[in-house]
């Protein structure tokens, strides 16, 4: 990629251009928007190679853009920093780093050490996400005082991220709005409680055997003593061993979501995701709204995992999806150029001879989530009273986040002795109904009728959503509300006798775009069917003929596009309204997007490379010397890390530990058969001098350490 990737229109994101910020990349001038990472900076200029690995001179590039590893490693002012959690500064000199990072000339007079501050809390909550922020919202209605770290600049944690609708009741978590809403609503009650205090740009490094907290707050090491600790960390990815998996442009779906949602970057042109979970499936659709090319995904089970309506949603708009495949290999030699994949067997095992390969820049892994749960643990074994909610407890959709922060922080307030009613039972209800996998999936039955206006439900698996309730006026769609999962149903007619008017808020408002509304009204042969249509206004207009796909993607032929509409109580969501034959109207379910000779295979085919693929990134550790090990009766995960340094390197086993556990498993190695990694004291790297209260001047003065992690704004109190 050469050429500029920022994205200067989104049909949902505001696109505002950023004050221009001047920095330079080996020597030439570049710009940045204000308050960009580096990572994103240079994505925005093409570059995606930042450095090469000191063992083998293999390209380095952004692997998961949220400060967990250490992939993206640039010199900036002459400092080893990470790429994705660094801004860019005026006039900052950035280097790639090839090779080892050399430490700098001893000052002549080295700081003295300082002060260790050390603070006293009630509660502290680590991680400003779903979770945290909801807890804190319920301690702060409490009035309990609490202290609230995230380690980014601002609060959300993933949900700044979600441009589309959540999912879940309408009533318990904001079913039904974005993500990037649903942030800034949590951020606002938790602001709204002054006993409620906020440390933004804040890593919670370690806990100790007294109880303390270590927190890096900018320049400043600080150790907090809670009485109550409550950990909502979130997930981090996994990863897959495959060759060519560490190549620039092969990275996790979260670090996608980052420079396209966030930075408003479009670090992409093809893109093939691999996982068929909600997190791959979102972020397929993020990129086709971002203006990138989907051009397949690969899902090893029969089915996907994530919601049906989340894979419906990308297939009827283009993007072929071959579930029973998985990826061989990425292809490229200093980055992605295409990738190979093939059909599984009953083993997921690849196939010989079903090898397809598919010309792309960038591979989108998304195969699950790790909670992010050390803290809590640690803390657990040192006797602290510890609460763990969210992801860092169990894995489940952001809307589960948001319920259970609100439970655990009602069940902290009563282990301080607040005097607090106990957790009710209906909320222990709805969080078990929104944690939920998806359940059942029945046929589809389009209505018969042939006249007056209905809406056709295209969801049929039973996940837990309501918003459709809400929307009608008439209360002419219901959901039973006891357990919300249940598929929706359609009254013709109320109590009242009042029938549908043909509003088209259940079309604006259904997170899965799954509802579309059928008009017989004007014309009984040819009706009217109103389509959600979630991407930018000037890509359909008045008058094109556009080719309409069924609920899983089969063409049903073409319509005419009889007017474009904005709902005033929708939000964001286009309304296309075609003219269609009657025989197909209620089949109706989406617009294709994407042309199918965008996912259509190449001629070739690239054999696989003779290397084994990566399993340790950050030592470049193959997968065959760790298999070698565990067949020769290797067991303790201590003593691999000490043969092969897997496990040993800047991301302290973030992503291989659970690689290495995988090829156990691989290898018929029953789990209590091995010994698990011993932990680190600190679960980020931080220099040495912190701990000592000395502060790191760049050369000449250039700014703060803090500046460099990122800025002070908002790193306060509330």
């Amino acid at each position: 990629m050469t050429t500029t990737c920022r994205i200067d229109s989104h049909p949902i994101l505001p696109t505002a251009p950023r004050a221009p910020v001047p920095f330079s990349w080996q020597g030439r001038a570049l710009t940045a928007g204000e308050g960009e990472t580096i990572a994103a900076a240079l994505f925005a200029n093409g570059i995606r190679t930042f450095g090469h690995h000191h063992k083998d001179g293999s390209p380095q590039g952004i692997f998961c853009a949220n400060g967990q590893c250490a992939q993206c490693l640039v010199l900036a002012d002459g400092r080893p920093v990470k790429a994705c959690m660094v801004r860019v500064r005026p006039g900052m000199q950035v280097e790639p780093l090839d090779g080892l990072p050399e430490l700098p000339p001893a000052a002549p007079h080295p700081p003295r050490a300082g002060t260790i501050r050390e603070v006293a809390v009630p509660v502290l909550i680590i991680g400003g996400g779903p979770a945290g922020l909801s807890a804190a919202a319920e301690l702060g209605r409490l009035g309990i005082e609490t202290l609230l770290v995230d380690d980014k600049h601002r609060l959300g944690g993933k949900l700044v991220l979600q441009t589309h609708r959540f999912f879940g009741s309408v009533e318990a978590v904001w079913a039904g709005r974005r993500g990037i809403d649903i942030a800034t609503l949590l951020e606002e009650q938790v602001r709204a409680h002054p006993s409620v205090s906020v440390w933004l740009n804040s890593t919670a490094l370690a806990v100790f055997s007294d109880g303390k907290v270590g927190v890096l707050r900018g320049d400043e090491y600080v150790l907090v003593r809670p009485e109550v600790l409550l950990v909502a960390t979130g997930a981090r990815e996994k990863s897959l061993v495959f060759p060519g998996n560490t190549l620039p442009g092969v990275y996790g779906a979260g670090a996608f979501q980052t420079l396209v949602n966030r930075d408003l970057i479009r670090p992409a042109r093809r893109l093939f995701i691999v996982g068929g979970g909600n997190v791959g499936l979102i972020a397929g659709y993020h990129a086709l709204q971002a203006g990138i090319t989907v051009v397949g995904l690969v899902e090893a089970m029969a089915e996907c995992g994530g919601y049906k309506v989340h894979k419906d949603k990308l297939v009827r708009m283009g993007v072929p999806v071959y579930t029973r495949h998985t990826i061989v290999r990425a292809n490229g030699r200093d980055e992605v150029e295409s990738v190979t994949v093939a059909a599984v067997d009953e083993q997921f095992r690849p196939v010989p001879g079903t090898e397809r390969t598919f010309a792309c820049d960038t591979v989108l892994i998304a195969v699950g989530l790790d909670p992010v749960d050390e803290l809590y643990r640690r803390a657990r074994a040192f006797g602290m009273r510890a609460f763990v909610a969210g992801d860092a407890e169990e894995i489940a959709e952001a809307s589960a986040a948001i319920f259970s922060g609100r439970i655990a922080g009602r069940e902290v307030a009563r282990a301080l002795g607040h005097p607090v009613d106990e957790v009710p039972e209906e909320w222990r209800h709805m969080a078990g109904i929104l944690k939920s996998k998806p359940g059942a999936v029945t046929p589809e039955c389009p209505p018969q009728a042939e006249e007056g206006v209905f809406p056709v439900f295209h969801c049929t698996q039973e996940i837990p959503c309501n918003p459709c309730t809400a929307a009608c006026l008439h209360g002419l769609i219901r959901i039973d509300p006891g357990d919300i999962r249940r598929t929706p149903r359609f009254t013709p007619r109320n109590e009242q006798g009042r029938r549908c008017g043909g509003c088209e808020r259940c079309v604006a408002h259904c997170p899965g775009l799954a509802i579309t509304l059928v008009d017989f009204r004007r014309d009984p042969y040819f009706p009217t069917v109103t389509i959600p249509y979630e991407f930018l206004k000037d890509t359909i207009r008045t008058g094109d003929m556009v080719t309409v796909l069924d609920t899983t993607g089969h063409e049903l032929g073409e319509a005419v596009v009889q007017d474009l509409r904005i709902h005033e109580s929708n939000d964001r969501t286009l309304l296309v309204r075609v003219r269609a034959p009657k025989a197909i109207a209620t089949r109706i379910a989406g617009i294709r997007v994407q042309q199918p000779e965008e996912g259509m295979p190449e001629a070739r085919y690239v054999p696989r490379m003779r290397d084994d693929a990566i399993l340790c990134r950050c030592n470049r550790v193959t997968a065959g010397e760790v298999r070698e090990l565990i067949r020769r009766g290797y067991r303790d995960l201590n003593q691999i890390k000490a043969v092969t340094g897997a496990g040993m390197g800047a991301c302290g086993g973030k992503t291989c530990g659970t690689l290495m556990l995988r090829l156990l498993r691989e290898e018929g190695v029953a789990p209590e058969e091995v010994t698990p990694t011993t932990l680190r004291p600190l679960f980020i790297e931080v220099e040495l001098a912190r701990f000592a209260g000395a502060v790191w001047e760049p050369p000449g003065g250039a700014g703060s350490a803090a500046e460099s992690a990122g800025g002070k704004e908002g790193a306060g109190d509330a």
